[in-house]
Parts: structure tokens; C-alpha cells; sequence
């Protein structure tokens, strides 16, 4: 029966919900008969308790015969209630027995229940007669005790004789539930072990129907697993259950991995010849490289040389400019300095100019006190004794004003020479101020030249130092690439490595006798790939 997995395991679950369905109607069944047991034994156990309040009822009645007789005509206080309570009991126990005629649907009980309801009647009449002779004619009712007492009796043999029915009921309804139990137990019993043998006989045919295809698919792919690609799985393709379709993916498995494993040997041997001649072209490349990078090297030194005698040269020069900078600077504050002198010769030229005409005019007012002395002298001779005093003070006067300007005709020798020599000096400023300006200009042409010099030598600095920079990042790149050709020409090698070992791990599978693949043709340009960007 060509199932499918879910299709066995619906079915087992169906059965197993079938046989639970059997069980529980079984159940069910059981169940319901002894709820009807259970309900005819409370009938039977409600009958029996209306019974005996009923025969409570009978006693009592008796109970209020006594206590009529008792009280007697005389009694009126105690009369009324005599009749209260035989009233009360004597519809007790007519409503009880009403109450078993019509909830106690048991035959033999219905059969009993119209005598024993003409005992009620005529008990209860005779009960009634008995109190209101009791009541009015005490003699007469000791003379109807007897008839009394006789309806008292045949009424509780009937009261006997209903509870030996009700009771007989009562035990066959107690009988017939227990049957009723031992045979719902068994039949349950029985219903539980069919099912549960049903059940393992369903499970066992399914297990054995699922495990059979299983293990001979887990016997196929270990084989698998152990390199024998040259095993076969005997499988239907139109088999569409799950066991069948693992089959045929199984059989599939072993066919594209017989393929795969073909291919993989023969790229194996090509990629283990392109990875021989990519060793050997990395290797030639690493030794070129590690000759260009040496001639580098040896360019890197030759600059750097140069790079530090064209520095040295542009430190001289800077030098250079500094000291003619520093002597230039001197020379305009020497220029300068001279300027100032000629500038001060010349206010001191101007200064002695004054002084010579100042002293000019104290010989011109010397000359002039003196005359005035002279005329002071010839009016104070004039006046006589009157002008002694006064002629004695022009004395004086002609005598300091001759002093005077002798003194300022010193002065004016003093101050001629000082301003010749002022002269000669301010001449000798000037040609040393021109020839401080020759010199300041001189310097200043140097100055520019040396500035020149060292402007094109740190330029020619700053060019090597370009060149030597660009051989270095040349140099890095050089020897970097040669650690590339160095690592390709590794890879290559741990290539050749890794394909020895995947041609050995190939080996261990085993492909029989299946024809062999075409494999795809191989790019040699991917092969000299490395070579290429190298």
C-alpha cells in the first residue's frame, strides 16, 4: 500500500480515536444505567422514608386516641388541642400515602397502595369516632376501643407489608446496579485491551512500514560517507511517499557528488600544474624585484648625499644672508649715525653763527657804554666837585666796558676758530656720510646676491628633497611589491600544498564504474592571473 508518512500516521491517529470513541461509548452506556440504577434507588430509598413517617403518622393518631380518652368530657381545655393534633396527623398520613401513589411508579408498590389506602380510611374513621365518643360519651368509647384497636392492627400489617414491598424493591434495584457495575467493568476491560492491542498492532505495522525504508537509506548514505560513490539504492521514481523521495534524493546525492568528485579531480591536476608555473613565475619576479630594489637602494644613498651637501650649501647661504643681512643692517645705522653728526655739525654751525653775531653786539654795546662813559666823564669834569662821584662811576663803567669787550673780542677769536674747525668738520661728516652710503648701497647689492643664493639653494633643497621622496615611496613600493611577489610566490606554494592534499582527500572516494564527466574547459588566463598583475 504505496502511503505517505503523514497518510499512516492520520490513519493510526484515526483508528486510535475510533477505538477511544468505542471505549467511551461503552462508557457512556454504563454510565447511563447506572445513573437509572441510582435513580430507582433513591425512588425506592424516598418511598421508604414516606413509609415510615406514614406508620409515624398511624402511631401518633393512636397517641391522640389515648389523649382523648384521657382528657374526657372534662377536659375542654385539653380538647381542642386532641383535635388540633389529630387533625394535623391524620392529613400527614393520608398525604404521604398520596405521595407514594404518585411518585413511586414501582408496580408492586401500586398494587399495594389501594389497600393499604382502605386501611388509611377506615382507620381514620374510626380514630375520629373514637375522640368525639371520647369526648361525649366515655363508656361508649371504652366499648368501641376494641373495634378501634382491630383497625389499628390490619393497618400496620398493611404498613408491614409495604415496607417488605418497598424494601424487596430497594433490593433488587440494589442487586441490579451491582450486576449492572461488574458488567460495565468487564465490558470496559474488555474494550480497553482490544483497543490497546489494535493500537500496538497499528503502531508496529506503521513503525515497521516507516523503519524498513528508513534503514535502507541510512545503510546507503553511510556508504556514502565512507567515499563508496559507486553504490546503488534501489528506488521507484514514481514512489511518492517520503521514504521514496528521500530514496530517489539519495540516489541523486550519489550521482552529483560522483560528478562533482570526477570534476574535482581533474581541476585538481590542472590547477596543481597552473600552480607550478605560477610558483616559478613568482619566484623570477621576486628576484628581479629584489635586484630592482637593491639598485634603488644604492639611487636612495646617492641623493640622499646630495640631498645633504646641496643643504649644507643652502645653510651656508642662509648664513651668508644673515651676517650681510646683520652688515647691512650695521652699515644703514652707521649711515644713519652720520646723517645724525652732519645734522648736529650743522646745528653747532648754526649755534656759533649766533654766537658771533651776539658777541658782535656786546662790542657794539661795549663801544657804546664806553663813549657814554666818556661823555658821563666830560660833563662830570664839567661839573666840578658836583660830578666827582659821578665821574668816579663812569670810571668804572668805561673800565668794565673796556673789560667787556676785550673779553667779547676773545670770544669772537674763540668762536671764529670753533666755527672754522665746525666747517672743516661738517666737510669730513659729509664725505664720510657719502662714503657710508657707497657702502650701505654695496652691502645692500651683496645682501641681494647672498639673499639670491640662498632663495636658489633651498629651492635646489627643496627639489632633491622631492626627488629623494618620490626614490623612497618608490623604494616602499618596490619592496612592498617584492613582499607581494614574496607572499604570492607562498600562496603559490601553500596552493601547490593544498591541492596535493585535495587530490589525496578526492582519492579516498571510490567512483566504480560510472562513466566519467566532461569537465568545463579551463581559463588559462585565470591560471596566470597572478603573473599578469604582477
Amino acid at each position: 500500500m504505496n502511503l505517505t508518512i503523514r497518510h499512516r500516521l492520520f490513519l493510526s491517529n484515526l483508528a486510535a480515536v475510533f477505538l477511544a470513541a468505542v471505549v467511551a461509548c461503552i462508557a457512556y452506556s454504563a454510565m447511563l444505567s447506572l445513573e437509572t440504577a441510582m435513580n430507582a434507588i433513591t425512588v425506592n430509598g424516598s418511598a421508604l422514608k414516606h413509609q415510615l413517617q406514614a406508620d409515624m403518622a398511624h402511631d401518633a393518631l393512636r397517641a391522640d386516641v389515648l389523649a382523648a380518652l384521657i382528657a374526657g368530657p372534662d377536659g375542654a381545655g385539653k380538647q381542642a388541642d386532641v383535635r388540633r393534633d389529630h387533625a394535623q396527623h391524620a392529613a400527614t398520613l393520608a398525604g404521604l400515602i398520596d405521595t407514594l401513589a404518585k411518585e413511586h411508579p414501582d408496580a408492586a408498590l401500586q398494587s399495594a397502595i389501594p389497600a393499604v389506602r382502605a386501611d388509611v380510611d377506615a382507620y381514620l374513621k374510626s380514630v375520629a369516632r373514637m375522640i368525639d365518643l371520647a369526648f361525649t360519651d366515655p363508656v361508649a368509647a371504652r366499648q368501641a376501643q376494641a373495634d378501634f384497636m382491630g383497625h389499628f392492627r390490619k393497618l400496620e400489617t398493611s404498613m408491614g407489608e409495604l415496607s417488605d414491598t418497598i424494601g424487596a424493591g430497594a433490593e433488587a434495584t440494589r442487586v441490579g446496579g451491582h450486576e449492572l457495575v461488574v458488567r460495565s467493568e468487564r465490558l470496559l476491560l474488555l474494550a480497553s485491551l482490544i483497543s490497546v492491542m489494535l493500537m500496538v498492532v497499528v503502531g508496529q505495522l506503521s513503525a515497521r512500514a516507516i523503519r524498513r525504508p528508513l534503514e535502507e537509506a541510512v545503510a546507503f548514505a553511510g556508504r556514502i560517507a565512507d567515499g563508496d560513490l559507486g553504490a546503488t539504492l534501489d528506488c521507484n521514481a514514481d514512489d511518492r511517499t517520503e521514504t521514496g523521495r528521500l530514496k530517489v534524493a539519495l540516489q541523486r546525492m550519489r550521482a552529483n557528488l560522483h560528478g562533482v568528485v570526477s570534476q574535482v579531480r581533474g581541476s585538481t591536476d590542472a590547477i596543481e600544474t597552473a600552480s607550478g608555473e605560477i610558483a616559478s613565475g613568482n619566484l623570477d619576479l621576486s628576484r628581479r624585484t629584489e635586484q630592482q630594489a637593491g639598485a634603488l637602494e644604492e639611487t636612495a644613498a646617492s641623493i640622499e648625499e646630495l640631498a645633504a651637501t646641496v643643504k649644507q650649501n643652502a645653510d651656508s647661504a642662509l648664513q651668508a644672508n644673515t651676517l650681510t643681512a646683520s652688515a647691512s643692517q650695521v652699515a644703514v645705522k652707521g649711515g644713519e649715525a652720520v646723517a645724525r653728526v652732519v645734522d648736529t655739525m650743522g646745528a653747532i654751525h648754526t649755534s656759533s653763527r649766533r654766537i658771533v653775531d651776539i658777541t658782535g653786539t656786546i662790542e657794539s654795546i661795549a663801544f657804546q657804554t664806553n663813549i657814554l662813559a666818556l661823555n658821563a666823564a666830560v660833563e662830570a669834569a664839567r661839573a666840578g666837585e658836583q660830578g666827582r662821584g659821578f665821574a668816579v662811576v663812569a670810571s668804572e663803567v668805561r673800565n668794565l666796558a673796556q673789560r667787556a669787550n676785550a673779553a667779547a673780542g676773545e670770544i669772537k677769536v674763540l668762536i671764529d676758530e670753533s666755527v672754522r674747525h665746525a666747517d672743516n668738520g661738517i666737510s669730513l661728516v659729509a664725505a664720510a656720510g657719502g662714503t657710508m652710503d657707497e657702502i650701505v648701497a654695496s652691502v645692500r647689492r651683496v645682501t641681494d646676491i647672498v639673499a639670491e643664493i640662498a632663495t636658489a639653494s633651498q629651492r635646489q633643497g627643496q627639489g632633491i628633497a622631492q626627488v629623494n621622496s618620490a626614490i623612497g615611496e618608490i623604494d616602499a613600493v618596490t619592496q612592498q611589491n617584492a613582499a607581494l611577489v614574496e607572499q604570492a610566490a607562498a600562496a603559490a606554494a601553500s596552493m601547490q600544498e593544498q591541492t596535493a592534499n585535495l587530490s589525496a582527500l578526492v582519492g579516498n572516494f571510490k567512483l566504480g564504474q560510472a562513466a566519467p564527466v566532461q569537465l568545463a574547459p579551463v581559463d588559462r588566463r585565470r591560471q596566470t592571473g597572478v603573473l599578469q598583475l604582477a
